[in-house]
């Protein structure tokens, strides 16, 4: 889901140079003001579970 809101970020509002931090600060916040506003939803194409089968190789399991 991170690499989702990052993916946005980066489309929306830092797909440029900014060189004052307080200015991304800025654009950040009006990014997220405006998605939580229009309640963006994620549409997940999978289960959590078909994840864990197709991503399996990525997670870490625990020998008890």
């Amino acid at each position: 889901m991170a690499e989702i809101e990052l993916n946005v970020l980066i489309r929306q509002c830092l797909n440029r140079r900014i060189d004052n931090i307080d200015e991304i600060k800025e654009e950040i916040y009006a990014s997220q003001k405006l998605r939580s506003n229009l309640n963006t939803k994620i549409n997940w194409q999978f289960t959590p579970v078909d994840a864990r089968l197709k991503l399996k190789k990525l997670y870490l399991t625990l020998e008890v």
